[in-house]
């Protein structure tokens, strides 16, 4: 199969999200022409402005470029999207969704991809909108290995951490074991930060202090202080990550395992989201903890 060059292939990319936005930016800086398409095309304009062609609908990026980027909102999203290109896709496009999504969903896609005779990867990220932005995120991927090969270069302009995973599916498989590692260390890195707030302690020193140590963790390097600020935008959205606990809780009963700890931390988040906070970033489930304990302290 013929390499993946600027020169040789289009870039489209549907979804310009916090993240999305950023990715496609990173490619066109690469130089490869994107064609773009997003619900709300304001949130297209910086790459519109950066040199991409806007398309109207999904079936036109499919009609226009050779590889195909998603990274879009929920699982019934991804699933009407690849509805829609699928049934436009040219023989030979490869598609890959970096949307975090149901790992029975990308089997699917891979599946009806096959059929087209077009190929499939799932790529799920990690690393929210500071990696999104700095070029940093960790890929890890799902489909078949000469297609993750071919669109590896492509992979390294975005992040740093590439890992092919396996089989369709694989990549999804993996991200729901970082979502889970996180659900748990967002909440031990909430507690902590009350109970020294508590103790009066210089907040902005013990995060530095514990952050080099065994509790050293990207949360704590990157969401700490702007808890400590009272900063809760978002570089990766309550309700995504309620979204992706959810698939995880789903993926767990269908293995017949039992993730308590995961189902704690989806009920608090569930509970930030139903206080007005879904929009925030996952940051926010401080809030949370902290109405249970009535400090008033975020």
């Amino acid at each position: 199969m013929e390499r993946i060059t600027p020169k040789t292939h289009t870039v489209g990319w549907i979804g310009t999200g916090v993240m999305g936005r950023w990715m496609c930016q990173h490619l066109i800086d690469s130089g490869y022409k994107a064609v773009v398409h997003n619900r709300t095309r304001s949130k297209a304009q910086p790459l519109l402005e950066a040199g991409a062609t806007w398309a109207d609908s999904p079936e036109e990026v499919a009609e226009k470029a050779d590889i195909i980027f998603t990274i879009i909102g929920y699982p019934k999203d991804v699933e009407l999207v690849y509805e829609r290109l699928i049934s436009s896709v040219r023989e030979g496009t490869i598609l890959v969704d970096m949307t975090t999504t149901k790992p029975s969903l990308a089997v699917d896609i891979a599946k009806r991809a096959q059929e087209k005779k077009a190929h499939f990867i799932d790529a799920p990220v990690s690393g929210g909108d500071v990696g999104a932005k700095s070029a940093r995120l960790a890929i890890m991927a799902g489909g078949a290995e000469d297609i993750f090969d071919l669109v590896q270069p492509l992979f390294e302009i975005m992040g740093k951490n590439i890992v092919y995973e396996g089989i369709a599916g694989s990549g999804q498989h993996t991200k729901m074991c970082n979502q889970i590692t996180i659900a748990g260390t967002m909440i031990g890195v909430s507690e902590a930060l009350m109970y020294g707030y508590k103790a009066g302690l210089d907040m902005e020193k013990m995060i530095s202090t514990i952050s080099k140590g065994a509790a050293g963790c990207w949360t704590l390097d990157n969401l700490a202080t702007r808890i400590v600020q009272k900063d809760f935008a978002p570089g990766f959205f309550v309700d995504h990550f309620i979204k992706d606990m959810g698939i995880a809780l789903e993926e767990a009963r269908n293995m017949g395992l039992a993730l308590p700890g995961l189902a704690l931390v989806h009920q608090l988040y569930l509970g930030v989201q139903a206080s007005g906070h879904g929009l925030d970033g996952t940051q926010a489930l401080i809030q949370a903890l902290d109405r249970i304990s009535a400090t008033g302290i975020f």
